[in-house]
């Protein structure tokens, strides 16, 4: 297809500076005093600012004001982690490739889309996302999809002087077209003028922490109003009694908590960047690690996509092509090089790609497939730069084409009165005639299809390659269905691809993690099969499936997926979608790898849609969730691994919030338990200082918790945020042994100073001792409490003291907010403690070890019963 010139360099930058840059405008997005307001009004916002008008009428003005503070405070610190996550994630989008070809001073370049300029010549194939409105010029075989702007599901048929719009997919076929519209000109950007931005639906992270946070405050309110309720009973006047209950909600609110979990979810999606894995929504980290069954495409996932053609096979003989990659210099040794030669230059003309001769390699201008082609026919060409058809001048006048098709899976051009025609075997073969009547046919039949097989089997990607001389004069008009028949086969070329070595090792983890692996390719079964077997995917016995012999029944089928290294090849994208389907209705968590334009419904039914970042289609990049920068199969276990990090850092500070809330709960509870004679341990702005003043640096430093060695040695969680476990260990262990220490250090200052229990309070300096070791008996429990906290599993000495960074840092910021609390005389007398004695300060300093020893007691017995129960499990594997 012959192109168009394009505006020259200078003309560009001219109208670049004229028309701006071709990008949306960024009308309609929530302004920042907006996304701040929304932070300080959401439910927990709400009750606290009731309780600080109700705390204010009662007469309670400091109280009041430090609730406000607290609201400020965690407002501001969660609209400052939303605006670095969602500014993470604009930075990480740039990543993505966002280059478009175009014709300038009568070559084809790459630019940025931004770049685009109006009468700019743009070249697309299928597969690209459409940069800006165009009005084609030319159009071979184009159908365009145009979904997200009309609702229509089929796409359209697209010809020369059509307009296709920016925001759009070619789904189908080639095409070149001027800009006739960018930026804030395109239909795009007038659909979004009208419609605005539409929020996405709640993951199942944000549900579940939804849940945490209504159950969590329903409690907290409920047992206000009960202490309220039971204060005023034992004759408590009502400002006291509401000064309890207010304690009490404070107390049992983690105000910390939805700021930390975003926290902890950007730090997963830099670091999965870090290792080349784009996630393009921060619940996917999470959902991530859940990952029970991984569909993986074949080619430049689990190989190197840099294929080479090492074979030919023509009527006349076989070639092999030793060549060290795309080079020019090859070693050709066999028969039949005059036909091997007219097979490829056959099928360069048959091919959209191209490939320049450039440092001595040739490299691609698209597919490698169609690069390698280019280089088989450079090779075969003999000495010079130009090796007949290939690229440069000597390019073929193709006529007309007809483009690659998922389901023909072939493609085909006319050059002059000649067709020629590319594809998969199974495909091209039957439309050949091979001669000598009926005998003759099937004789040329076989051995073309035993060469395929051979081939195939070495793990090669093999491509049929025909022609034939049509009637009519040159340029003459043919449809598809009319000339596709009555072939000659030229032959067949073998095309190898080599696995990435790191491949096999990503396998065994992902084995070991307890996610089933499954190839879910286009490809020929015995080349799939192949590269499974080199890998390793292939499990035992082998089980290879192919697209047209799959079974109707959908419980047959999803049986037969439902196991380790099962090969899946010649799948259609609807096949594709159908397996991603059964194996959810089987209860997996799907991730399913792909790069094509068909890939996009499958990737979008799984779990986690995995798209390839370097070979991708725009399509594809659009229907994910996570984008593979790299290409690379092992660069998705590596993020399932930080997926699951990144849920075991929620389970670690909610367990690390909710402790500190059974120790903060407590005083009130023996207070009520006693009528009101038992004094009060701790004050609300004391527990408002605990919350927001010493808490939270240790929480946020345990949600950047680095992935532990053994994440990747057992079976994805399948288990809540907030499930039997945890409150076991928070409400039957680590918070009643910080609540036991905190109120035996209470009690001690009391009655080392000779107080009794029933006795008329003692002096205010007595309580407010008493008071000050009880606030430092926690702060140190939550001092041990975080370095337990750092595994369920491990005890923080086998970890390594200073293996977490961030929380040697955080500790040492808590015991200098402690000394700040207990020492600055204004800010003590503020929170109602002094220094504790020495007695207390015993007390408070013996909860260090208390709870490290009850959370290393803990672990072993959890580790006993573990190893009880494996015996169990091996024999239910078996």
């Amino acid at each position: 297809m012959p192109g168009i010139s394009g505006l020259s360099s200078a003309e560009a930058a001219q109208r670049l500076t004229q028309f701006g840059a071709n990008k949306l405008p960024e009308a309609g997005t929530v302004p920042g005093w907006r996304k701040l307001l929304a932070e300080m009004t959401h439910f927990f916002a709400i009750l606290l600012w009731c309780a600080s008008v109700l705390a204010y009428l009662a007469g309670m003005p400091q109280l009041a004001i430090a609730i406000v503070v607290v609201i400020l405070v965690n407002g501001i610190f969660a609209y400052i982690q939303q605006e670095r996550a969602q500014h993470a994630a604009s930075k990480l989008r740039e990543l993505l490739p966002a280059m478009v070809s175009v014709r300038r001073d009568n070559r084809l370049i790459k630019v940025h889309t931004t770049e685009l300029v109006p009468d700019d010549a743009v070249v697309l194939v299928a597969g690209d996302r459409v940069p800006a409105d165009l009005r084609l010029v030319l159009a071979a075989g184009c159908s365009v999809d145009e979904s997200m702007l009309t609702g229509e599901s089929e796409a359209l048929a697209k010809v020369p002087g059509d307009t296709v719009y920016g925001g759009t997919f070619l789904v189908n076929g080639q095409a070149e077209g001027l800009v006739a519209g960018t930026g804030g000109k395109t239909r795009l950007a007038e659909i979004a003028a009208l419609t605005g931005k539409v929020a996405a639906p709640p993951s199942p992270l944000a549900r579940e922490l939804q849940r945490i946070v209504r159950i969590t405050a329903a409690m907290a309110l409920g047992i206000g109003v009960l202490f309220f309720l039971l204060s005023l009973l034992v004759g408590i006047s009502w400002r006291d009694a509401f000064l309890f209950a207010i304690g009490v909600m404070v107390a049992l609110v983690p105000e910390g908590l939805l700021p930390t979990v975003t926290l902890s979810l950007a730090v997963g999606a830099q670091r999965m960047a870090q290792r080349n894995a784009l996630v393009r929504n921060l619940e996917a980290v999470e959902t991530l690690g859940s990952t029970t069954y991984i569909c993986t495409d074949k080619t430049g996932t689990l190989t190197q996509n840099r294929m080479n053609a090492v074979e030919v096979w023509t009527p006349a003989g076989v070639l092999s092509i030793i060549g060290a990659g795309y080079g020019p210099e090859a070693e050709v040794t066999g028969t039949g090089a005059g036909e091997a030669r007219h097979l490829s230059t056959a099928a360069l003309a048959a091919s959209v790609g191209r490939a320049v001769l450039h440092e001595g390699k040739w490299i691609a201008e698209g597919d490698p497939m169609e690069a390698a082609i280019a280089a088989l026919a450079a090779r075969l060409a003999g000495p010079g730069p130009d090796p007949g058809w290939g690229p440069g001048p000597a390019e073929p006048a193709v006529s007309h084409r007809f483009a690659f098709d998922p389901r023909r899976l072939r493609e085909s051009a006319i050059v002059g009165t000649t067709l020629y025609v590319k594809g998969a075997p199974e495909s091209v073969i039957p439309l050949c005639v091979h001669g000598g009547g009926d005998a003759g046919e099937a004789a040329g039949a076989a051995r073309a299809r035993e060469m395929v097989d051979r081939m195939a089997s070495h793990g090669l990607r093999v491509l049929a390659v025909a022609e034939r001389t049509l009637p009519g004069r040159p340029g003459a008009s043919f449809k598809l269905e009319e000339v596709e028949s009555e072939l000659t086969l030229l032959g067949l070329i073998g095309l190898h691809d080599p696995p990435r070595a790191e491949v096999r090792v990503a396998l065994e983890a992902a084995r070991e993690a307890g996610i089933k692996v499954a190839m879910v390719t286009g490809d020929h079964a015995f080349t799939a099969a192949a590269i499974a077997r080199e890998t390793g995917l292939i499990g035992s016995p082998e089980l290879v499936l192919e697209g047209h012999n799959l079974p109707e029944d959908d419980a047959v089928l999803a049986a037969l997926l439902d196991r380790d290294g099962v090969v899946v090849s010649r799948v259609t994208p609807e096949q594709k979608l159908r397996v991603a389907s059964l194996l959810q209705r089987r209860g997996h968590v799907v991730a399913m790898t792909g790069d094509g334009v068909n890939d996009g419904p499958a990737l979008q039914q799984a779990d986690i849609g995995v798209a390839m970042g370097l070979s991708g289609t725009d399509v594809a990049r659009e229907a994910a969730d996570l984008v593979l920068l790299d290409d690379d199969f092992a660069t998705i276990i590596a993020a399932v691994e930080q997926g699951r990090a990144t849920y075991a850092n929620i389970r670690r500070f909610l367990t690390y919030h909710l402790t500190d809330n059974v120790a903060e709960l407590t005083p009130f509870v023996i207070w009520a338990l006693s009528g009101g004679r038992f004094p009060l341990a701790l004050s609300v702005l004391q527990i408002l200082a605990l919350d927001i003043g010493t808490d939270l640096l240790p929480a946020l430093a345990l949600g950047s918790e680095a992935p532990s060695k053994g994440t990747l040695k057992r079976p994805p969680e399948r288990r809540h945020l907030m499930d039997r476990a945890l409150m076991y260990r928070v409400f039957g262990l680590l918070g009643p042994v910080e609540a036991l220490f905190e109120m035996t250090a209470y009690t001690a200052v009391l009655l080392g100073a000779g107080w009794t229990p029933g006795a008329e309070l003692p002096a205010s300096d007595v309580l407010m001792a008493a008071s000050g070791a009880a606030f430092t008996t926690v702060v140190l429990a939550q001092l041990a409490n975080a370095f337990a906290c750092r595994s369920a599993s491990v005890p923080p000495w086998r970890l390594g003291w200073f293996t977490n960074r961030l929380l040697v840092w955080a500790v040492l910021a808590e015991l200098g907010l402690l000394a700040v609390f207990l020492f600055l005389g204004p800010l003590a007398a503020l929170l109602g403690h002094a220094p504790p004695s020495p007695g207390g300060l015993a007390v408070a300093l013996a909860a260090i070890p208390a709870v490290l020893l009850a959370d290393w007691l803990y672990k072993i017995a959890r580790h006993r019963r573990a190893a009880k129960a494996e015996p169990a499990t091996k024999v239910q594997r078996l």
